[in-house]
């Protein structure tokens, strides 16, 4: 407790009926959110003299300041406590940090519909399967239905410009709908069975590829015979690799593992009695926190997940006892508007389904665990490397990536004691430079990252440019003149490129005494500094990557002030396209309607530099 708060005199004024309440730092900050059914009596318990928990006691010491907000029930005050969670994302909650949409797969409503990736707001018309657990199971399931069922998967744009059969149809994954290869009538039946196996009656496929397949051998069609013969083949295939069966049910088998301060939640989705998919949840967890606790933060903000709700079972598995579960099913049936029951003690089927979870929560805890003990025996043999003062708890890294000149883009990344932090990693987009000045992007990346630097700010033990000692002296300078009336000042090392750019033969420049040394190749304090210098030149070519397509898909025309779509589409259907836009003189440009004297000679001076 501390003197700062008067809980005598605030808990006075609470009130004894159902709410939320927020618990906020001395930067005004909110620490804590929490509901309860009695306000009153669920605050009075965080100020006894023995509160009994590590995580209670820290969580008190840092309060100033309480907000309450009364419901009129338990289950309106649940709903509130997950919004606010959501929004405020408070350090002391147990917090989920997965904001993504998820994946579908989209079969659209034109005349030949496509199979397509979707993820994001559904407002095109067709229909949607899923959610999948993550991206690379819809595009495994995509090339899967791509051999099985000829339907095409190409954009709309791609289909329309066809005047003849792309790769796909010649490898046999497309039916060639674009070129009328295919006749309405058995296309439209190829798309009747993707619908089919997407909603999981790959039987019924199964039994109208037989007779189909016999129907034409009866017909003398061999040709045809055939092809529904290959289908029913890689469809028994398939059938084949799903190790996990069932006869029926559609659920969420949830295995739960709690080690050494890691939480895994593996969530296995069955539909129709087989796997979906799977996916591995390792939400923050505060510090002496229990498992229960952790397990009813997860289910309220993963089961009140919006996008989430259009596809919950009516039926969800934990591998641990819940005393809350009831409460919860109470909670998530009237959000979804339909019966959900969690279940814990169960036989068969689902309890082979909830040892599966269970193998593979405690797996994955393990890696985490072992992944974690790694990056830290890391850190300490690199603080012994460099003879660090005190423990290394934050590096950076900065890289720079640019095609000849062009689309400079700088990278920042972040590890810190559990490896790469991905959430403050930073890219920064340079202009104002010459071409392929290397040293003058490295100068304004680090001078736009520690630009607003203070006392309190986060600050790198450790920062690693990549490269050699002319960008080391750029990023030096920069961080002298910043950190010059500051304390917690950076320590700057260069990492050069060996001979031949191999892994192993690297070397490492001290910033200001530029004294230079080696690390033997199997060093695991060589192997953390490769890792966040490979980090980091991934994160900065995939900035550059995106930016240079971005330039790729944009007009030159677009550049120039004053020439908005409307001027765009009159230069290009009067002088027939882009080229003759470029070869154009003032005066041809001044004849295009719209377009002034003044106007063309800014075209004109823009497309020549």
């Amino acid at each position: 407790m501390t003197s700062l708060f008067d809980s005598k005199a605030f808990l006075k004024t609470v009130s004894e009926q159902a709410g939320v309440y927020r618990m906020y730092d001395d930067k005004g900050e909110v620490i804590y959110v929490g509901k309860a059914k009695d306000l009153k009596k669920r605050l009075t318990s965080y100020f006894r003299k023995n509160v009994g928990s590590v995580k209670t006691e820290a969580l008190v010491s840092h309060i100033r300041s309480i907000d309450v907000t009364v419901t009129h029930s338990e289950t309106d005050a649940l709903i509130l406590e997950h919004d606010y969670i959501k929004h405020y994302m408070p350090k002391y909650n147990v917090l989920l940090r997965d904001d993504k949409s998820y994946p579908y797969i989209f079969l659209s409503k034109h005349k030949h519909p496509r199979l397509a990736y979707h993820r994001g707001a559904r407002r095109e018309k067709g229909q949607y399967f899923g959610p999948y657990p993550n991206g690379g199971a819809v595009r495994e399931s995509l090339h899967l239905l791509q051999k099985i069922f000829p339907v095409r998967q190409c954009t709309d744009i791609y289909y329309k410009a066809r005047s003849r059969p792309c790769l796909q149809y010649q490898l046999k994954r497309c039916s060639g709908p674009c070129v009328d290869k295919i006749n309405e009538q058995d296309y439209s039946e190829q798309v009747r069975l993707v619908e089919l196996f997407l909603k999981g009656k790959d039987q019924q496929v199964m039994t109208d590829l037989v007779s189909k397949m016999e129907q034409a051998a009866v017909d003398f069609n061999y040709e045809k015979a055939a092809i529904f013969r290959d289908q029913i083949t890689a469809l028994r295939r398939v059938a084949e690799q799903q190790e996990v069966s069932s006869t029926h049910g559609n659920m969420d088998v949830i295995g739960v593992s709690y080690l050494k301060g890691i939480a895994c939640f593996h969530i296995l989705f069955i539909r129709d009695g087989k796997v979906f998919g799977s996916r591995s949840y390792f939400p923050d967890v505060p510090k002496q926190t229990v498992i229960q606790e952790v397990l009813y933060s997860f289910l309220t903000q993963y089961y009140l997940n919006h996008d989430i709700q259009r596809t919950i079972p009516s039926e969800i598995l934990l591998s641990e006892v819940l005393e809350e579960s009831k409460e919860l099913e109470k909670v998530i049936s009237e959000s979804t508007e339909k019966k959900v029951t969690i279940k814990t003690n169960v036989r068969g089927d689902r309890f082979n389904f909830l040892k599966l979870a269970q193998t593979n929560a405690n797996n994955a805890v393990q890696t985490r665990l072992s992944h974690k003990d790694t990056v830290e025996r890391r850190f300490n043999l690199l603080e012994e490397t460099i003879e660090a003062t005190q423990q290394i708890t934050r590096m950076e890294c900065f890289d720079i990536s640019h095609t000849m000149g062009e689309n400079t883009v700088a990278s920042c990344v972040v590890f810190n004691r559990e490896g790469p932090d991905k959430a403050e990693y930073r890219k920064y987009n340079i202009s104002g430079i010459t071409p392929g000045d290397d040293y003058a992007a490295m100068s304004q990346a680090v001078r736009r990252r520690f630009d607003k630097v203070t006392a309190e700010a986060k600050v790198p033990d450790i920062l690693f440019i990549d490269g050699g000692i002319g960008q080391l002296r750029c990023a030096q300078k920069i961080v002298n003149e910043k950190f010059n009336d500051l304390d917690n000042i950076p320590t700057l090392i260069g990492v050069a490129k060996g001979e031949g750019r191999k892994p192993g033969l690297e070397t490492m420049i001290y910033g200001g005494s530029e004294i230079e040394f080696n690390l033997s190749a199997d060093s695991p304090a060589l192997h953390l500094i490769q890792h966040i210098r490979d980090e980091s030149h991934r994160f900065a070519i995939t900035g550059h990557r995106g930016k240079r397509q971005k330039a790729r898909r944009t007009s030159t025309l677009e550049n120039i002030p004053g020439v908005g779509p409307k001027r765009r589409k009159a230069l290009l259907q009067f002088l027939g396209g882009m080229q003759e836009v470029k070869g154009a003189s003032v005066a041809e440009l001044a004849k295009v309607p719209g377009i002034s004297a003044e106007m063309a000679q800014t075209i004109h001076d823009a497309l020549r530099g």
